[in-house]
């Protein structure tokens, strides 16, 4: 992304930040179904890669707990940046759809 080019959000990525800063760490199929069927199981680690690689969260190794077996789960949270790039992509949003941008100031 170049210096000042706007850090835009798709819908996914939006509703991934709006879940991780409203409910703290999550995994990736707990998003989905708190989502209210916006995320989708077969999308969902694609999203929250492309969202790793641009720095709007991170990841962490969850053991499963004794007797499960199976590879560690990932819980994501949201990064600092993340919780920036949400605000001012709400903060767009709230002003792309208030009185002024529709003409009535």
């Amino acid at each position: 992304m170049a210096e000042n080019e706007f850090p835009k959000l798709s819908r996914k990525e939006f509703k991934v930040l709006e879940l991780l800063i409203a409910k703290g760490e999550m995994f990736g199929l707990e998003m989905v179904e708190s989502s209210e069927g916006e995320l989708k199981r077969g999308t969902i680690y694609v999203t929250l890669q492309r969202m790793g690689d641009k720095g709007y969260i991170e990841s962490r190794e969850e053991p499963r707990p004794l007797p499960e077996v199976g590879i560690p789960r990932r819980k994501y949270c949201a990064t600092g940046l993340g919780e920036r790039v949400f605000q001012t992509n709400l903060k767009a949003l709230e002003f792309f759809n208030s009185d002024f941008a529709l003409g009535g100031i």
